[in-house]
């Protein structure tokens, strides 16, 4: 009887192994998966403050400042507030900033960035389907 039980065991000792690789490789998709999701909403955040900031940079200019001063302090802040070293109009962040003389008395300052292109996060094999293409933030500032 003693022998059978050795065999029976022997036979088993390496389920346990295949037993953990069957379930390693989705557990590790779905925790690959949530830290990508959460450094990408980390990173949406940013682009929003990024369009806040831009808008605000632009609207607090001195009186007489023209287009161009504004737009290059909007663009600045724009940047400085993206973690990376983007910029706008780089092939990846865009700025969009119309002229305030067309606008009226405010602001408003349009951020997009191209996720699909640069993402932030890990790259993993089928996040791409549930990961945005690209990121957009708008954000309108009266002028003081």
């Amino acid at each position: 009887m003693a022998g059978g039980v050795r065999r029976a065991l022997e036979r088993e000792r390496g389920a346990a192994a295949v037993e953990f690789a069957l379930l390693a490789v989705p557990l590790l998709t779905i925790l690959m998966g949530i830290i990508a999701f959460g450094l990408m909403l980390s990173f949406r955040q940013s682009i929003s403050q990024a369009a806040a900031e831009g808008a605000r940079a632009a609207a607090v200019a001195p009186p007489g400042t023209d287009f161009a001063t504004r737009k290059r302090a909007a663009e600045a802040a724009i940047a400085a507030a993206i973690p990376g070293s983007h910029t706008c109009g780089d092939g990846v962040l865009t700025c969009t900033i119309p002229d305030p003389g067309t606008t009226g008395k405010t602001v408003r300052v349009a951020v997009s960035y191209n996720y699909d292109k640069a993402p932030v996060g890990p790259e993993f094999p089928g996040l791409g389907v549930v990961m945005p293409d690209s990121l957009a933030f708008t954000s309108e500032v009266r002028i003081s």
